[in-house]
């Protein structure tokens, strides 16, 4: 079985259960979505991503095949939260790799 990698996202606001709501309601017109208002599910084409919203930030753990897959997924969700977020003057998350268990 190929490993699978994992990048972490997070974006400082205070209006993360609002973020959190409107990307997966977004993504719910062409994908699986699963979200309530602090948690989130959603099946991207290159792999799940989870959502959370913690009080003062928006949490994104993606998971894809290979790195094209993390860029795709990191592009969707960033993408998205640029039109979402324009009031906060949102680019894009701090993106950090998960480490892999061997």
């Amino acid at each position: 079985m190929q490993e699978q990698l994992h990048d972490t996202g997070r974006f400082s606001t205070k209006l993360a259960s609002k973020y959190l709501q409107q990307l997966c309601k977004h993504f719910a017109h062409k994908i699986e979505v699963r979200f309530d208002e602090t948690f989130g599910e959603a099946a991207l084409p290159v792999g799940p991503a989870v959502l959370k919203a913690e009080p003062d930030a928006l949490v994104v753990t993606i998971t894809a095949a290979d790195e094209e897959g993390l860029q795709r997924a990191r592009g969707a969700i960033d993408n998205h939260l640029v039109r979402f977020a324009f009031r906060e003057n949102f680019e894009k998350m701090d993106w950090e790799r998960l480490a892999t268990a061997s």
